[in-house]
This record gives C-alpha cells, sequence and structure tokens, in this order.
C-alpha cells in the first residue's frame, strides 16, 4: 500500500506473507544451497533463516559443501574468525609476523579481505607501518589480536588495484620453468600440475612446463620432490637446487 506526505511511500502489509508459488522448485533449492554455503563460512548466522525457508519452501537444504579454515593442526582456526570480525566490523588487527626473509615485526593493519591463491591463504589489508596496501601469508601470522579501534569505511581495494604486494616481498620475475619428475611421483604431478603442464613420456616419467614467478618458494618445491625431481631448465634454476642440494649434504658429512 502506498502513504501520502512526510514519511510515506510504498509499504508491505504487516500480515504480508511470503507467496512461495513466485519462486519454482529449483530456485528454491538454489536458494537454500546458496544459504547452506555461507553458513559454511560463518559469514552470518544462517542456521535460523535455513530453518524458516526450508519449512516454508518444505524441503530441506542439502549439504553440499563444507569448509573448515583450520589446518589439520587447527592452529589457524581462531585466526580466521579474528579476521573476518575485523573485515566486517572495521577493526583494526595486530599480530606478529614473519616476513620471507625470516625477519619478525609486528603489525597494525586495516584487514580488507581473505585472499586464497594456490593452497594458501592471504589477507589483504592497509598496513599502518607501511603506509600502503599490503598482502600477508597466514601461515606466517601469530599472535592476532582484534582491536577495539574501528577504522573509516574506505574501498580501499579498488584504490590500490594492482599496487597490493605481499609483505616485505622482494621483486620477482617470471621464470619458464622444466622439470623432469619420475614415475614415483605421479599422484603429485596430478595433484600439482594442470593437465596442459604435463608431457609423459616412454619410460613413465613426465616432462612439467610452467610458468611461475621465480622465489624461494619455487626452489623448496623442487626440492621437495628429493632424488624424483631433476631441473631441466633453466640453467641458472638447475645450478642453484645443485648447490642447495651440496650444502645439504654437508650437513651430514662427518
Amino acid at each position: 500500500y502506498t502513504s501520502k506526505g512526510k514519511g510515506g511511500g510504498i509499504h508491505l502489509m504487516e500480515d504480508f506473507v511470503l507467496n512461495k508459488s513466485l519462486l519454482s522448485g529449483e530456485e528454491q533449492r538454489e536458494i537454500l544451497s546458496a544459504l547452506h554455503g555461507l553458513s559454511a563460512v560463518k559469514a552470518v548466522d544462517t542456521g535460523d533463516i535455513l530453518h524458516k525457508l526450508s519449512s516454508l519452501f518444505q524441503q530441506d537444504a542439502t549439504p553440499w559443501l563444507e569448509v573448515d579454515f583450520s589446518d589439520w593442526s587447527y592452529r589457524n582456526g581462531n585466526l580466521f574468525e579474528i579476521l573476518k570480525a575485523g573485515i566486517l566490523e572495521k577493526r583494526i588487527v595486530e599480530f606478529d609476523y614473519y616476513n620471507s626473509t625470516g625477519e619478525k615485526t609486528h603489525r597494525r593493519f586495516e584487514p580488507v579481505q581473505l585472499w586464497f591463491k594456490h593452497r594458501a591463504w592471504y589477507v589483504k589489508g592497509y598496513c599502518l607501518e607501511r603506509g600502503g596496501m599490503r598482502m600477508f601469508k597466514l601461515a606466517r601470522a601469530l599472535n592476532p589480536v582484534l582491536t577495539d579501534e574501528v577504522f573509516p569505511p574506505r574501498d580501499l581495494l579498488a584504490a590500490a588495484v594492482g599496487e597490493h604486494k605481499t609483505a616485505n616481498a622482494p621483486p620477482q620475475r617470471d621464470v619458464l620453468l622444466k622439470l623432469k619428475i619420475s614415475p614415483e611421483m605421479t599422484f603429485r604431478v596430478y595433484d600439482e600440475f594442470d593437465e596442459e603442464e604435463i608431457e609423459k613420456q616412454q619410460d613413465g616419467s613426465f616432462h612439467i612446463t610452467v610458468l611461475w614467478p621465480e622465489d624461494q618458494w619455487v626452489h623448496s618445491f623442487i626440492l621437495s620432490f628429493g632424488e624424483y625431481a631433476e631441473v631441466l631448465e633453466p640453467p641458472h634454476i638447475k645450478d642453484l637446487i645443485r648447490e642447495k642440494l651440496q650444502k645439504s649434504l654437508e650437513n651430514y658429512l662427518e
């Protein structure tokens, strides 16, 4: 109904009830499924909403998705709750952080967004110490604290498109990496690489070609294959891995 004058407008009657026939059975299932997915990340308390809509639609929500933000040690479960609260409530978060060189610093920042990229979680935010947008790898964040300090709403993501970077990260360059991996690591080959990056050889081994940013993680990743991986290209990566293996061997020589 409509009403005139100051404070007037278009209103719903107090006894109005949603006509569920406005939504098809498929649309009802999509709504319930979306709410179930939202409950998996605990963005809002969806339990009551799911119960009410399930009763209204006369069908149950299928638990099609489960998300657990903690690692297998459950060490970082509390960190996700703190970051979620900081993002939604616009509250400054603090934690101790180890950068890629092992330097420990204390950070205060305005969290903006959680980000999952290539098997790792990050948080994007405005670092008050550095005066700019940064990405922090959650595996290196310790002793998180959700403060009572509220930061003003501002579109930090839009302001920092193309500018945010990992905290204290050195400049990176892309490298075309070619590896030979033994058949014993078949399970890892299909876990770690896309199909178009894999070329299976007649002897059962694999030639892998990837274009990755060169950093310490790439070196550690290659070394994680142990005796079952060989760097074919580029030469400087091959030499670097050889040096690391030699230094490692020296630790076991008397």
